[in-house]
């Protein structure tokens, strides 16, 4: 794998689903693609990756949060392209708030377990952007306004959303 990505193969991606099924066959090999390949191709695997771990924009799955530090990783290093796609797509894992939503909205008690473990996606996922400011934060002082916007937006963004409850 090189440099990047090393702690890869530590995560048990056969037990983790993300929206398009089983985690191991999609999440490493679209990471792959982005840190080692053309700007072309990590702009298509990032896009591709967004359907898997954040799907619409705005659903994140149980594969999400083992996913963010490794987007931290990608967008913090220097030699990695479209790191704007990738911070927009942080950016979107962190506003997420679609299964908290709905479990407030819900009278209906018998999908309280099933809200639980969704929302406890919400909440490891947006805990896991936010794990990663630091990275964020050294972005933004990038002499590429293409890169240090969505790194201010991103970290804008932090500053301005109230943590779930559970954080």
């Amino acid at each position: 794998m090189g440099s990047l990505l090393r702690s890869l193969s530590a995560v048990r991606w056969g037990e983790l689903r993300d929206a398009t099924g089983a985690a191991a066959g999609g999440i490493p090999p679209l990471l792959s693609r982005i840190a080692y390949g053309d700007e072309d191709t990590a702009r298509i695997a990032i896009d591709d990756l967004g359907d898997a771990i954040c799907a619409l924009g705005f659903v994140v799955g149980e594969a999400t949060a083992p996913t963010v530090p490794f987007l931290l990783e990608l967008a913090g290093s220097p030699h990695v392209a479209c790191k704007a796609e990738l911070l927009d797509l942080l950016g979107s894992i962190y506003q997420t708030d679609q299964w908290h939503s709905a479990a407030s909205a819900t009278q209906d008690r018998k999908h309280d377990a099933s809200y639980r473990q969704q929302t406890g996606w919400e909440t490891a996922s947006r805990a896991a952007v936010y794990v990663g400011r630091s990275v964020i934060e050294s972005v933004v002082s990038s002499v590429r306004p293409e890169e240090a916007t969505p790194a201010r937006k991103l970290l804008q963004m932090m500053d301005d959303t109230l943590p779930f409850p559970e954080l």
